[in-house]
C-alpha cells in the first residue's frame, strides 16, 4: 500500500512541481506583471514607502484593532504572511537548490521571486476584494472565495468556481499538517537534539503547550505573537548571516559570478550537457523559489485578507513587499553564506564540506562561527519553523471554516495542536512528500482563479491610482459586495469628519 501510494504521489508531484506547474506559476507572474505595467518594478519607490517605510511613518499600520474589531492590523497581517513563508525553505531549500541545480539556480529563484512578487499582489488584492464576515465579526478571505464569488459570477463558471474552492480547501488543509506542522516540528526536534541533545519528545510536548496558548486563541493572538517573533527571527538570522559575508567579502564577486555564469550554465561543455544542465539549474531555482515565499500557492492570502485595511491595494503591495523580503533578502543572504565560505564548489554546487545539503548551511556557519555555528541554526530554524507553524494554522483553520462552519475550525485546532507531538517523534519520509503535493496542488484552482480573475485586479489598481495618486473623485473598489462597500465608505466618510473636527479644534 505505501508502495502504492509512493508512485501514485511521484506522479502526482511530477505534475504539479515539475513543467506544467512551474510553467503555470511563471506566467501567471509573467502575464500579471505585464498587464499591470510591471508594477513591482515601476513603482518599487511608492510599494516600499506603503509598507516598510509607513511602519515608521504611519501609526495606522501598526496600531492594533480594538476588542471588538475582529481584524488585525496591516503589521500583524504582514509578519502572520511571512511567519508562514520564512521557515526551512529559506534556510535547508536554498542549499538544496544550490546542490541540485548549481549555484545558477539562485538566478533563476530570483527571476521567480521577482515575478512571483505580482502573483502575490493579485492574490491580495482578489483576496480582500471578494472577503466576507462569518458570525464572530471575523474576515474571511482566500482563494476559497475568490474562486466561489469571482470566478463562480462569471457567465457558466459557478459550478467551476465551486468545485475548484473546495479542491483548494482540502488541498490546503492536508498541507497545513505535513509542511505547515509536522515537517517543521521534525525539522525543530531534529536540530535541538543536535546541537543541545535535548529528547525528541520534550521538544514535542513543549511545543505542543504553547501551540495550544497561542493557536486555540483564534487570529488575534497569533497576530499578537508573530509581530514579535517574525522581526526578531529575521534580525538575528540577518545579522548572523551579515556578519559571515563581511567576513567573506572578498568572495561575493566570485559568488555572484558564479551565481549569473551558471544561471546560463556557461561553464558547460558540449550542447547535450548545457541543455540539461540549464534544465535543472532553471527547475530548481524556480521550485524553491516558489517554494520559499509561497506565491501561487494562495496560503498567504488568507491571513491577508483578515487586515483591517480598507483598499485592496493596499494589502497587495504588502504582498509584493513579503515576496521581496522573503526570497530577494533572506534567500540571497543565505545563498551568499554557502557561496562566500568555501562550502561548495562555485561551478558545479558539489558539496566540498562532505555534508548533506540539509547541514551545509550549519557547516558555513561552523567554518565562520566554530561551535557556535551549528546552534546558531538550530535557534534559527526553531524561530522559522515554528513561525511557520503558527501561520499555517491560520490557513488551516479558514479553509476547514469554508468547508464546515466555525464548528469545524474549534476541531482542526485542537487535533493541529495534537500533531505537534506527532511531527516531533515521527519518522516523516513520505509524510514529507505527500504535503510537499499537497502544497503544489493548492496552486493549481488558485492561478486558476488569479488568472481569470487578473483584469479585475487591473480594474482595481487603476482605480487606486486614479484616486490617491492623480486625485479624481470616483467611487473606490473596496468590496465585491454592496453591503461592504457601503459599511466601509461610511466607515470612511466618519473617520474623515472625526480628523476634519480634530484639525479644526
Amino acid at each position: 500500500m505505501v508502495d502504492i501510494v509512493t508512485r501514485v504521489n511521484n506522479v502526482v508531484n511530477g505534475f504539479v512541481w515539475g513543467p506544467f506547474g512551474l510553467a503555470l506559476l511563471l506566467c501567471t507572474g509573467l502575464w500579471l506583471s505585464v498587464r499591470t505595467g510591471f508594477f513591482q518594478f515601476r513603482r518599487m519607490g511608492y510599494w516600499l514607502k506603503h509598507t516598510i517605510g509607513a511602519i515608521f511613518t504611519n501609526k495606522d499600520v501598526t496600531a492594533h484593532t480594538s476588542k471588538e474589531d475582529m481584524a488585525i492590523s496591516q503589521f500583524q497581517s504582514m509578519c502572520t504572511a511571512l511567519a508562514g513563508t520564512i521557515g526551512t525553505g529559506n534556510i535547508v531549500g536554498v542549499a538544496t537548490a544550490i546542490v541540485s541545480g548549481g549555484p545558477g539556480a539562485i538566478f533563476w529563484m530570483w527571476v521567480m521571486a521577482l515575478l512571483g512578487m505580482m502573483t502575490s499582489f493579485a492574490e491580495n488584492v482578489l483576496g480582500v476584494y471578494y472577503r466576507r464576515k462569518n458570525e464572530k465579526g471575523e474576515w474571511n478571505g482566500g482563494a476559497m472565495y475568490y474562486l466561489t464569488d469571482g470566478l463562480g459570477a462569471k457567465p457558466g463558471c459557478k459550478a467551476v468556481g465551486k468545485v475548484l474552492a473546495v479542491l483548494f480547501a482540502c488541498f490546503c488543509i492536508l498541507a497545513s499538517f505535513g509542511i505547515g506542522n509536522m515537517s517543521q516540528i521534525n525539522s525543530i526536534a531534529g536540530n535541538m537534539n543536535a546541537a543541545f541533545h535535548l529528547p525528541y519528545l520534550a521538544t514535542g510536548l513543549a511545543l505542543m503547550v504553547v501551540t495550544a496558548l497561542i493557536v486555540i486563541g483564534g487570529l488575534k493572538r497569533v497576530a499578537a505573537v508573530t509581530e514579535k517573533l517574525v522581526p526578531l527571527m529575521a534580525l538575528f538570522y540577518i545579522a548572523g548571516a551579515l556578519i559571515i559575508v563581511v567576513m567573506h567579502a572578498g568572495n561575493i564577486p566570485a559568488a555572484l559570478a558564479a551565481i549569473f555564469k551558471g544561471a546560463f550554465n556557461l561553464n558547460a561543455a558540449g550542447g547535450g550537457a548545457l541543455g540539461y544542465g540549464i534544465s535543472q539549474t532553471i527547475t530548481w531555482g524556480f521550485k524553491r523559489g516558489a517554494f520559499s515565499n509561497e506565491a501561487g500557492l494562495g496560503s498567504a492570502v488568507m491571513v491577508n485578507s483578515a487586515s483591517n485595511v480598507k483598499e485592496p491595494v493596499h494589502q497587495g503591495m504588502w504582498g509584493v513587499f513579503e515576496v521581496f523580503a522573503d526570497t530577494i533578502v533572506v534567500c540571497t543572504l543565505t545563498a551568499l553564506v554557502i557561496l562566500t565560505t568555501g562550502v561548495v564548489d562555485l561551478e558545479s554546487g558539489a558539496v566540498l564540506a562532505g555534508v548533506q545539503d540539509n547541514a551545509l548551511v550549519g557547516q558555513a556557519f561552523t567554518a565562520a562561527f566554530g561551535s557556535f555555528g551549528p546552534k546558531f541554526i538550530a535557534v534559527s530554524i526553531l524561530l522559522f519553523a515554528y513561525s511557520t507553524t503558527l501561520g499555517w494554522s491560520h490557513y488551516g483553520t479558514k479553509a476547514v471554516e469554508y468547508l464546515f462552519g466555525t464548528a469545524g475550525s474549534r476541531i482542526y485546532k485542537v487535533v493541529f495542536v495534537c500533531m505537534t507531538v506527532v511531527g516531533a517523534t515521527m519518522k516523516l519520509g513520505l509524510a514529507w512528500d505527500l504535503s510537499d503535493t499537497f502544497n503544489g496542488l493548492m496552486m493549481i484552482p488558485n492561478l486558476i482563479g488569479v488568472l481569470a480573475l487578473s483584469g479585475t485586479v487591473v480594474d482595481i489598481t487603476r482605480n487606486y491610482f486614479a484616486r490617491r495618486v492623480r486625485g479624481e473623485d470616483i467611487e473606490p473598489m473596496w468590496s465585491a459586495f454592496e453591503e461592504y462597500q457601503k459599511e466601509e465608505e461610511a466607515e470612511a466618510a466618519a473617520e474623515e469628519a472625526e480628523l476634519d473636527k480634530a484639525v479644526n479644534e
